[in-house]
């Protein structure tokens, strides 16, 4: 067997025969003012991915002879004094393989005196890099713009200045507009454009800013409906006045758009009897009022109680079959029950039936809350249950609404049956319902049930509130389990959950009744120290702990404390510190509480009703 030398190893054994996987990559020059000398099709380089092991050669191969011919390339070669590189460059952004390369043509056919960019290529340009997100050249084409005086047309302007403010690159969005303004009918769809791209963010302000120098009657609707979402209601006339003064309102594509922005503005400065003057003039001439403008404007008269007026509209609408905005179905709800009207909220309900429209969850709740307000629980409940016979259908809000009337009206197995209810249907993170819940199982008297509950919420990642701890530590705190009354409140800690009064409360309430004093006295002393204000309720209770433990010092505080807020003291209360100071022998105490509350009229610790009647000196 031959072992080959270096001079055996030509060229030609380069390519085997056995081998089928040989691949040959053939680089090809473009364009001879972009590629180097050595990048030329006389130059081929061929590279062969399979070499067959040199000592197993028994026999030489026969020499292949390869030629090559270069294929003919899809772009022509273009000289620098090619007269038609806007041809090129425009074939070379259509082929997604080749964008790149066109950019710098652009740039080298820059560098030609004499070259003038079409419209057609600064359009494939910035098509280019919108879609490629190269934002960063942007600017540099607009400056070219500018230089040359050519732009595309205006709608394609409009496109790409949407798709830049859509994509939050809002100095991109400024360089283009400076540049369109060059041209005025481009700069007026342009800043329209700009108007309504800022709108769709909820950018009302730069809406205003950039609102300053809209020459079109639409960027001037605009600029108005940024106004009304800004609460700038009178701005909003003034703009409207401006319009109808310079006679570009019947210019308008769709006048009714800013008769609607007006009305809105008209509605929330409390000027309902110009509102229904805007909406007579816009018949007077002609202009059919759609279902945005009758829901603004029953609406505002909602708002200011016009119900005749608004009764009126609904009917005039209703025909129209222009009963399509819920929001203005939840504005009638709202204006009967402050106007007492309670079964005409019924009647809303079976208008937007009618409409084919969902009864939301919202109305639902108002109406069941009105009820409550209005008329008591009872009432409420069988609201409720009409609604749901009717085919209603209740969301996290009403049923949550619905649990605390049921267990206020000691209905326990029904509230239970509304919680699994919304459990199921996948209500299953409401807090207020959870709290109202382990209220209930507390009061009957089954704290199991209250824990595995606020496991529950745990485990659904929703975490409790200082209104579920507060429960909690209630209840056991009523049960005199001082080691869980602990663990609640580390967990409140622990859960960065502020304690508010009532937690200190009940709290320090749960401690006086297993007579830990100290503990008492400082969970109270912290309490103090954060801010917290005294009430009857805290101050009976450290009343009876400063008795029993012989604190007359912090007594006297507590009660110069509450003079000084200007708490009034109750009869149950008085009587303990005066008890208090007097068998500590303290006669100047004594008489210092007899002239400081003396004539504190209160009612009596133990009485609901009656006249309040002042504490006797005792």
């Amino acid at each position: 067997m031959a072992i080959p030398t270096s001079s055996g190893f030509s060229p030609t054994n380069c390519f085997h025969p056995l081998h089928q996987s040989s691949k040959f990559a053939i680089f090809k020059a473009v364009h001879h003012f972009l590629s180097p000398p050595w990048l030329n099709p006389r130059f081929i380089i061929a590279h062969s991915s399979a070499f067959p092991s040199p000592v197993l050669e028994e026999e030489p191969l026969p020499l292949v002879e390869i030629t090559y011919e270069a294929p003919n390339s899809t772009y022509p070669d273009a000289e620098p004094n090619d007269p038609d590189l806007n041809k090129l460059i425009l074939d070379l952004l259509g082929d997604p393989c080749t964008q790149d390369l066109a950019l710098e043509y652009y740039k080298k056919a820059k560098e030609r005196s004499g070259f003038l960019p079409r419209k057609a290529t600064f359009k494939s340009l910035l098509r280019y890099l919108v879609r490629s997100k190269k934002w960063d050249l942007i600017p540099l084409v607009c400056e070219d713009m500018k230089a040359y005086q050519v732009f595309p047309h205006r709608l394609f302007c409009a496109r790409i200045l949407s798709a830049c403010i859509s994509a939050r690159k809002f100095r991109v969005a400024d360089m283009l507009l400076e540049t369109f303004e060059i041209d005025r009918q481009i700069a007026a769809l342009a800043y329209e454009t700009a108007l309504r791209s800022y709108t769709k963010l909820h950018m009302y302000r730069i809406c205003v800013k950039s609102g300053e120098i809209v020459l079109d009657p639409g960027g001037c609707v605009l600029a108005m409906e940024a106004y009304l979402k800004l609460g700038n209601y009178k701005k909003v006339v003034e703009l409207f006045s401006e319009l109808e003064a310079s006679k570009k309102l019947d210019s308008l594509e769709s006048p009714v758009q800013a008769y609607g922005v007006l009305i809105e503005a008209l509605g929330k400065l409390g000027e309902g009897v110009q509102a229904v003057k805007q909406f007579e003039q816009m018949g007077i001439k002609g202009i059919p009022p759609n279902a945005s403008v009758y829901a603004s404007l029953i609406g505002s008269l909602a708002d200011l109680r016009e119900v005749k007026i608004v009764e009126h509209l609904v009917e005039e609408a209703e025909c129209k079959q222009m009963l399509k905005d819920p929001a203005l179905f939840l504005n009638l709800v709202i204006m009967y029950i402050e106007e007492g009207l309670l079964e005409k909220t019924l009647d809303v309900v079976k208008k937007m039936k009618d409409a084919n429209l969902k009864v939301s969850d919202c109305i639902l709740c108002a109406i069941v809350n009105g009820y409550t307000k209005k008329r008591g629980l009872k009432e409420a409940a069988k609201v409720y249950e009409d609604l749901i016979s009717q085919g209603c259908e209740p969301g996290q809000v009403t049923y949550a609404s619905v649990i605390n009337v049921y267990f206020r009206l000691a209905l326990y197995s029904k509230a239970k049956k509304v919680f699994d209810e919304m459990q199921q249907k996948g209500f299953d993170r409401c807090v207020v319902a959870y709290s109202t819940m382990i209220v209930m199982y507390g009061k009957i008297g089954q704290l199991r049930e209250a824990m595995k509950l606020l496991a529950k919420m745990k485990e659904r990642r929703c975490d409790p509130n200082v209104w579920v701890y507060n429960a909690l530590i209630d209840l056991h705190g009523r049960a005199n389990n001082l080691k869980q009354v602990d663990k609640l409140w580390k967990e409140m800690q622990r859960r960065k959950v502020r304690p508010d009064r009532v937690s200190y409360t009940s709290t320090i309430v749960a401690y006086s009744k297993a007579r830990e004093y100290e503990t008492c006295m400082k969970f109270y002393d912290e309490y103090r120290m954060n801010g917290g204000k005294i009430d009857l309720v805290m101050a009976g209770i450290m009343v009876s702990v400063f008795s029993k433990i012989n604190r007359i010092d912090a007594l006297i505080k507590l009660l110069q404390d509450m003079k000084a807020e200007g708490i009034k003291l109750d009869v149950r209360l008085y009587k303990s510190a005066f008890n208090a100071l007097r068998d500590a022998g303290l006669q100047m105490q004594v008489k210092w509480l007899q002239e400081s509350f003396k004539m504190t009229s209160v009612e009596p610790s133990n009485a609901k009703h009656g006249r309040p009647r002042k504490i006797p000196a005792l």
